[in-house]
């Protein structure tokens, strides 16, 4: 049965016509757009771009912020049988943009006004773009260029000279199969790869993905994720789209800074039921709820903790344990809720349901923490190439530490190194099938051949099916350090781990390449550091204060060692003998954390060469060494 985005939004414009589909802020307030009156634009638009010239298999790039253009052009794209290639705002023109534009092989770019710059400044470089549509109206234009408002009227004409049946031609000749998108995934090793993902892709993620949450018309959700990313683009708007439900933009400010800071008051004015997070702005949220009681002062504090642990015995890690004698909490957890927790959560507008995240794996005190103020945090697991979603917790299960439920229909296979299938609760490499599995990597044969093998995606994720038929991914297959005695281990369970543990720890990352030892290169986390400091009379700018700090950091890698409270989590040989601390936080900015807020180890590691050929040395090894001082100034 042919069922592509077009058939999926025209089939839910026909059932929802009078429901608000997208949620803008320009101005004062956020405005309403029906799918009834996006439809109408989609097909202006669309109309524009047949009339401009753009052919069926034609790839053009979008490159905005979140808004309702970016939705429409996607859509419009789609009724002149073209294929988006979505860019991130994040990306600078010198390499990143430039790579993703030529290897795209990219005839039409839609471009906000704000990225405009970007494109001008490698146009000369993109001689295979025919047409630069800028979406704001520009005081001049360059070569090569038009403004959307000539677009639409390019769209009108050709509307009132061709018949509906003309216009829809090409969108109705799309298939199942046909490309509807490339998605340049910021790798956490090699050069980005272009997944292509065909309209089936993209329409069965989203049936499957409605297997694990029950979402309606009557809900909202406010997209914080950029909308280049696969998983706003299946969860923030198309699973919307497909039930009537309503999808916000964060409101776009004039810099990157002040669209950050828009996201608290535009949660407040949307009153989403559900918003897709990562776990920085998670860890974000929690810090402005915890400096909000503090400044209440110590009573707060206290009542809030205590509400806290109330709440969280009650729920627990998982709604499928036995509750037992936490029954009787209940009407200690109905008292705080309403006269504190529900206080909390007007912050987020009143009515969110719970936090999905589908990125890096959430720490179980974020989780625990959420759960108690009453929006529960769900991890999720997917990946672009898997369009993205897998497997989710949700409302109906959930178990803090696992990946959730596989979404349905999917099948899913743990296999060793070799390929070989293992039974449940053994840990190897996560393999799917479904018709959610990408058609391959652009102009990459030989990536498409090593990742999908027979209709199975090769995730390169390592991981176990429990026996309660739940997912727990435990990091990268392919990113498993290797001892000096050829033994392989995953690093990211310790690093979640040290990171869950310790509020003095950030980030971390560990490393071994056939050496007698691992080493971790340690990010602080320094308002913690001060605050634990100050109870010493120290600070960080004396190098006394420093040395407390080093030994306050070695103490929570010590807990996991011989003799401390954590001792038996992880082989003692695999744990760190030392570490360095690193001044500089990994971020995007860096590229040493890509947009799903992964590590891009490759890029670590050669950021910090030295450092940590140091640490194989006697002098590096110690722990109060001058490298590690210098860093905490």
């Amino acid at each position: 049965m042919k069922k592509t985005l077009v058939d999926l939004f025209e089939a839910s414009v026909k059932q929802y016509a009078d429901n608000t589909f997208l949620l803008e802020k320009t101005g004062k307030e956020f405005q309403p757009t029906t799918y009834r009156q996006v439809h109408e634009q989609v097909y202006r638009l669309g109309a524009g771009l047949q009339a401009l010239g753009v052919k069926k298999g034609d790839n053009m790039a979008l490159l905005s912020e979140g808004r309702n253009l970016w939705v429409i052009g996607e859509l419009a794209m789609f009724y002149a049988g073209a294929v988006n290639v979505p860019l991130s705002i994040k990306l600078e023109e010198s390499n990143d943009l430039l790579f993703r534009l030529l290897h795209g092989d990219v005839k039409y770019i839609m471009v906000s006004g704000t990225q405009l710059k970007k494109i001008r400044a490698i146009k000369e470089q993109l001689t295979e773009v025919q047409r630069v549509i800028v979406f704001d109206e520009q005081s001049a234009y360059e070569e090569r260029e038009i403004g959307l408002a000539d677009v639409l009227k390019m769209g009108d004409e050709f509307l009132a000279t061709h018949t509906q049946e003309e216009f829809l031609a090409v969108a109705n000749s799309i298939q199942n199969d046909d490309y509807a998108t490339i998605t340049y995934t910021s790798g956490t090793t090699a050069d980005p790869k272009g997944v292509v993902l065909t309209h089936r892709n993209y329409t069965a993620n989203v049936e499957q993905s409605l297997t694990l949450v029950d979402i309606d018309q009557t809900w909202r959700t406010l997209i914080i994720l950029p909308l280049d990313h696969c998983f706003a683009h299946v969860v923030g708007f198309y699973i919307m789209m497909s039930v009537g439900a309503t999808a916000a933009t964060v409101q776009v400010g004039r810099t990157p800074l002040e669209s950050l800071k828009n996201i608290p008051l535009n949660i407040k004015e949307v009153k989403p039921h559900f918003i897709l997070s990562v776990p920085a702005l998670a860890k974000t949220f929690k810090k402005n709820i915890e400096q909000g009681i503090r400044a209440k002062g110590k009573t707060a504090v206290r009542l809030f903790n205590f509400g806290l642990k109330v709440r969280q015995s009650y729920y627990g890690e998982s709604n499928l344990d036995f509750k037992g004698v936490r029954y009787l909490l209940k009407p200690l957890v109905w008292l705080f809720d309403k006269i504190l927790f529900s206080k909390v959560r007007e912050n987020f507008g009143g009515e969110l349901r719970f936090f999905i995240g589908g990125g890096a794996l959430l720490d179980k005190d974020l989780q625990r923490f959420y759960i108690g103020i009453g929006i529960p945090m769900f991890q999720g697991y997917g990946l672009s190439e898997a369009t993205p979603v897998i497997s989710s917790n949700g409302p109906g299960l959930y178990r803090f530490g696992s990946s959730g439920k596989l979404v349905k229909p999917i099948e899913l296979k743990i296999c060793d190194s070799e390929g070989k299938e293992l039974p449940v609760g053994e840990m190897g490499e996560i393999v799917v099938k479904g018709e959610n599995v990408m058609a391959g990597y652009w102009k990459n044969p030989d990536s498409t051949a090593e990742t999908v093998r027979d209709g199975y995606l090769y995730t390169g994720d390592l991981g176990y099916m429990s026996r309660e038929g739940l997912l727990y991914v435990k990091g990268r297959f392919k990113s498993l350090l290797i001892s000096s005695d050829g033994e392989k281990y995953s690093p990211e369970g310790i690093e979640e781990s040290l990171v869950e543990q310790s509020p003095y720890i950030d980030q971390v990352m560990l490393y071994n390449n056939q050496s007698a030892y691992t080493t971790a290169l340690i990010v602080p986390n320094r308002d913690q550091l001060a605050r634990k400091l100050k109870q010493q009379n120290l600070t960080l700018a004396t190098e006394e204060g420093q040395r407390a700090a080093l030994t306050i950091l070695d103490a929570s890698v010590a807990r996991f060692k011989k003799g401390g409270d954590l001792e038996g989590m992880f082989p003692e040989r695999w744990l760190p003998s030392c570490f360095a601390v690193l001044a500089e936080p990994f971020s995007e900015q860096n590229q040493m954390i890509n947009s799903t807020m992964k590590m891009v180890r490759g890029k670590i590691e050669k950021a910090y060469a030295e450092r940590i050929n140091y640490m194989y040395t006697s002098e590096g090894k110690q722990l109060m060494n001058a490298e590690n001082l210098k860093a905490l100034k």
